[in-house]
């Protein structure tokens, strides 16, 4: 066992970590551990007593326990070139994971990675602390069509560190040539002596997943599967394939022929769900059987299915109650124990043991008037697009109340849904008797590729105006006060939001955009390209889908701007340039910026934030 302690958070998935190491047997710590303070990754070995760490960004192993580490690479060097983490992009958009280094199950093996960040421009922001002058942060950040970081693989003997081999990508491939620009995409192991990589071009609409054997002394590639689309490859990033029992075939999430996305059983090429509906992840797989969740009860609704290969049949892997329609299942090693988790809509559901009986939870809310959900469907074109709307207690038709849209609205994006939460909406319901309403329009996912591609190379135009269309729509029910609807939203939402504020729409009387996009020039090359691709490929897609070319239009509404000052994601650089324009444009608008803080607005700015937004919000509805 190993104990973490001064645990150091960095970007996102990113910390450092102290480690002890503890003999269970002996009840006592392994000393001297001769492990390092501030390891940026630490992983045990699948089989065995063999770990692997990466300190100051490059890779060592130890063999046991008790051996001193051995190191593996010695080129690591900080926003320069990283060994076994990935770089800020791959982080953030690619791996979702501070993980740069994988482990064979039999742990002879460790694949690792190496991110060269030499020609990636960098983005700096003041970090003003206590210090009488400030510094200076500075992180290398590609932006669309500007130099990525390049990504190399390597495999290590652990028996004998000196023998590393690279992976290489396979140009010999239709898809790929030694001039084409790539992404390192998944790393899975298959056994020790095969490795399944998963290459992904920059413009992320081709995709080889390559088998390589190990023959001794390379990794030779013997078998490929090549993935295209008119849009992007997966829903964010490709889904890792999961290989069955006997090694020779893998499941892949793929979109079919009617461009849902489901399982597919590659070596027999052979689609085993299928319908209007999309599985959302491969959970298990056995000799005879592959558990799955899915929306097939409901785009809103994630259950978890078993697909019996011996019998060519699908069952409901679980019988839940109607309160339960949000679910994932965590799987023991060999399928015969799950573990069911139950996220809503109204309860949590805890069976076979009582974990936490939400005792004190339920005390507490038992003496609160707890807002009702409503849910249905606003037709627009071919499309029937959900909706999601929090009333407030005893709420009565034939009253009108304000609105307040929640938007997020990003390429895939699903904010309608059946998980239980307790939020600002909860409170702006229940407490400010204000209905809080959500839609999911073009562009949102789960609900096959035609309508999450609508949006493809035209980010901030359809699901801008399918957001007004639906505040529209709410409106037009009669219990919506049409003097008083507003927006907000967060990240994307705040681009959305601001988009929508910016259209000269005349449905809103305010808005609050919370660390929002301006510029689509100006966030990460990963993201942005994948659904735009790069600015010389899409000029006008770019050019015209600016927050600050809408500025005069935000003379006839109510705005609120908020963003932290280190936020490391979506710059400040984006609101500073949405207020210049406002400036420029002489419009009246406040603003609210966190000294210090990044993307998400932790610690007491998070209270901050919403105790604002609240008093703003009020104010416009007075």
């Amino acid at each position: 066992l190993e104990d973490v302690f001064n645990s150091s958070l960095k970007p996102k998935h990113s910390f450092t970590a102290s480690y002890s190491l503890y003999d269970r047997e002996s009840e006592k710590f392994i000393t001297p551990a001769d492990i390092p303070d501030k390891v940026q990754y630490f992983a045990w070995a699948p089989e065995g007593n063999k770990l692997a760490f990466v300190w100051n960004n490059n890779v060592y192993i130890k063999t046991s326990p008790n051996s001193p580490p051995q190191q593996v690479t010695s080129s690591g060097e900080e926003n320069y070139l990283l060994n076994g983490i990935p770089d800020w992009v791959y982080e953030e958009e690619m791996f979702s994971s501070n993980q740069g280094l994988w482990w064979s199950p039999g742990g002879k093996y460790v694949a690792y990675a190496e991110f060269n960040e030499t020609g990636v421009h960098t983005i700096e922001y003041s970090w003003y602390g206590e210090n009488q002058y400030p510094s200076t942060v500075s992180i290398p950040y590609p932006k669309p069509g500007t130099p990525n970081p390049t990504v190399k693989l390597f495999v290590v003997d652990t028996d004998n560190t000196t023998k590393i081999t690279e992976v290489v990508v396979p140009f010999n491939c239709s898809l790929f040539s030694h001039l084409s620009e790539h992404y390192l995409a998944t790393v899975t192991w298959v056994t020790d002596e095969c490795l399944a990589v998963q290459w992904l071009k920059r413009v992320q609409n081709h995709l080889i997943l390559q088998l390589y054997n190990f023959t001794g002394s390379s990794w030779d590639p013997y078998e490929h599967l090549e993935v295209t689309s008119s849009g992007w490859i997966g829903r964010f990033s490709p889904p890792e394939p999961v290989f069955a029992a006997d090694k020779n075939s893998y499941y892949l999430l793929m979109s079919d022929i009617q461009q849902y996305k489901h399982i597919h059983h590659v070596g027999k090429a052979t689609a085993i769900t299928s319908g209007r509906w999309e599985v959302i992840d491969i959970l298990k797989v056995t000799a005879d059987s592959v558990y799955f969740s899915s929306n097939e009860e409901g785009e809103c609704l994630f259950h978890c299915f078993t697909f019996k290969s011996l019998l060519n049949k699908m069952n409901k892997t679980c019988y839940l109650r109607k309160n339960c329609q949000y679910n994932s299942a965590y799987f023991s090693h060999n399928a015969a124990y799950y573990r069911m988790a139950c996220s809503g809509q109204f309860y949590f559901l805890f069976d076979k043991q009582v974990l936490e009986d939400n005792e004190e939870f339920a005390s507490m809310i038992s003496g609160i008037q707890m807002p009702t959900v409503r849910e249905g469907a606003i037709k627009l074109g071919e499309y029937n697009l959900p909706y999601q709307m929090f009333l407030p207690p005893g709420f009565d038709e034939s009253k009108k109340y304000p609105l307040l849209i929640d938007v997020y609205a990003g390429p895939c994006s699903q904010k309608v849904n059946s998980i239980y939460r307790v939020s600002w909406s909860t409170y702006l319901a229940s407490s400010e008797k204000i209905i809080v309403a959500s839609f999911d329009g073009r562009g949102s996912g789960y609900q096959g590729d035609k309508l999450m591609y609508e949006i493809y190379n035209s980010l901030g135009t359809k699901e801008v105006e399918d957001q007004i269309t639906a505040a529209r729509e709410f409106v037009k029910m009669g219990f919506i006060d049409k003097n008083r609807v507003a927006i907000w939203g967060w990240s994307y939402g705040g681009y959305v939001t601001s988009m929508v504020l910016g259209s000269g729409s005349g449905v809103f009387k305010c808005g609050m955009a919370v660390a929002p996009v301006s510029k689509w020039h100006y966030y990460d090359s990963i993201y942005t390209e994948r659904y735009m691709m790069e600015p010389s490929q899409n000029p006008e897609g770019y050019d015209n889908t600016t927050v600050t070319a809408r500025a005069k239009n935000f003379h006839s509404v109510k705005y609120l701007l908020i963003h932290g000052t280190a936020d490391d994601n979506v710059h400040f650089q984006q609101a500073a340039e949405i207020s210049e324009a406002l400036v420029e444009a002489q419009v009246d608008f406040e603003a609210m910026w966190y000294t210090d803080k990044d993307h998400g607005l932790s610690g007491a700015a998070n209270k901050h934030v919403y105790t604002h937004m609240t008093h703003f919000l009020l104010r416009c509805f007075a």
